[in-house]
């Protein structure tokens, strides 16, 4: 029975009975919080043994992924503070480790495994008095093909993606109307992104940017706008396009500030999806069942692979010049307040964000966090004002292009 945990699924351990006896000694209403001095994760023979300190039981799940082999919990919900990868894992059996929040309200454990492991047993205690529960893991070996067959993340619209919805057919646009813009700061929770000295993570770097970006937006009265995240938590790449399909976006624009490990890249980068992931893309896309996100207005849930492929692949020969020209236009903006610019500053790529059939999507690499330049101007206000402004002006100036080539195929 105990192998029967290494199946992607939802544990609610927590009785009405254990609920109510923890209420005398601790609100279970607070937050729980790790318990670092007595949290472990160590080798066991060839297997694994977890061990983890809160100070109430919280319901939690746990399932693994492949490529490489890794063991997933998810909690509901966890403050990591105190806990640090040097403390948590003791041996080899367990390379690293990655804690924090997942979505808002959930928070995430990684463990990369050296080798294909399944739960054998899990169990979690909760202490009828004091309310402090410890959750204890036992793993062992499997092969990789057992591994890999039962390997994958549960189909739980409850903890990422949204609910499939019928998407509205999109009225055309009043040209005089504020165009909503859809911000996507990369990264987030538990994937903090490309990080640097002291502290400073792309994740919360973007954040801020989009924060800044977003009102420069709003204030200019052209545009209204739309976030795929507020707060320090994961959003997966595929919520990201549907929370732009389900707000109506015009436009999406994901924000960026990479590491290159090789190489001296600095300055601004501008992307958009290359032909030959367009055709992936719609490849992909096509074999996805719930399709209600891929074409506003177009309901694709009856149509086979091919059929929908075409229909995405129609939808590109439209959004795709307008991308470019976005990008283009962005770059301009950008150039004119005087930022750091790349030496080949527009480039395609296939980046999984940028695959919505129907948005003018770009990629915007603001700079680059393993560049010192970039970092210092990254983390300066003033810099980032002038940033803001560029693509502000870049997006004015596409906007008013984009109604009028619009109004000319119209005619």
């Amino acid at each position: 029975m105990g192998r029967l945990f290494s199946i992607i699924t939802l544990i609610w351990l927590l009785t009405g009975a254990a609920w109510a006896q923890s209420a005398g000694g601790q609100g279970f209403s607070g937050l729980a919080r790790i318990d670092a001095e007595t949290s472990r994760v160590r080798d066991a023979g060839q297997g694994v043994e977890v061990s983890l300190g809160i100070s109430q039981g919280v319901p939690y799940r746990l399932f693994t992924l492949d490529g490489p082999p890794r063991l997933v919990l998810d909690f509901q919900e966890v403050d990591w503070t105190g806990l640090t990868v040097a403390r948590l894992l003791e041996g080899e059996q367990v390379k690293a480790a990655q804690f924090g929040t997942y979505v808002p309200g959930w928070s995430r454990l990684v463990l990369e495994l050296a080798a294909p492991m399944q739960v054998a047993v899990a169990a979690m205690e909760v202490d009828p008095v004091t309310a402090a529960a410890r959750l204890e893991l036992t793993l062992e070996p499997t092969s990789a093909e057992a591994f890999a067959a039962r390997a994958g993340a549960p189909d739980d619209p409850r903890w990422d993606l949204p609910q499939p919805e019928v998407m509205q057919g999109r009225a055309p646009r009043d040209e005089h109307a504020p165009m909503l813009v859809m911000l996507d700061p990369g990264h987030g929770g538990i994937d903090p992104g490309a990080e640097a000295e002291g502290g400073i993570s792309e994740k919360q770097l973007m954040l801020q940017f989009a924060r800044e970006l977003g009102e420069a937006l709003l204030r200019s009265g052209q545009f209204t706008v739309a976030l795929t995240r507020d707060d320090d938590y994961f959003v997966s790449l595929e919520r990201r396009i549907a929370m732009a399909h389900q707000a109506g976006a015009d436009v999406f624009i994901s924000l960026h500030a990479d590491s290159i490990s090789e190489g001296r890249a600095h300055g601004s980068t501008v992307y958009t999806l290359s032909r030959e992931a367009s055709d992936a893309a719609s490849a992909k896309l096509a074999e996805r069942h719930l399709r209600g996100d891929l074409l506003s207005g177009t309901d694709l849930s009856e149509a086979d692979d091919e059929v929908t492929g075409v229909m995405l692949d129609l939808a590109r020969l439209e959004t795709q010049p307008r991308s470019d020209a976005l990008a283009a236009a962005l770059i301009d903006g950008l150039r004119a307040q005087g930022r750091p610019i790349n030496n080949r500053p527009l480039r395609k790529a296939g980046f999984s964000v940028l695959k919505s059939a129907d948005i003018p999507s770009v990629l915007v690499e603001i700079g680059f966090l393993s560049s010192k330049r970039d970092l210092k101007n990254l983390i300066d206000p003033d810099w980032r004002a002038k940033a803001v402004r560029g693509i502000l002006n870049g997006l004015i100036t596409w906007r008013a292009e984009d109604d009028a080539r619009r109004a000319l195929v119209r005619q």
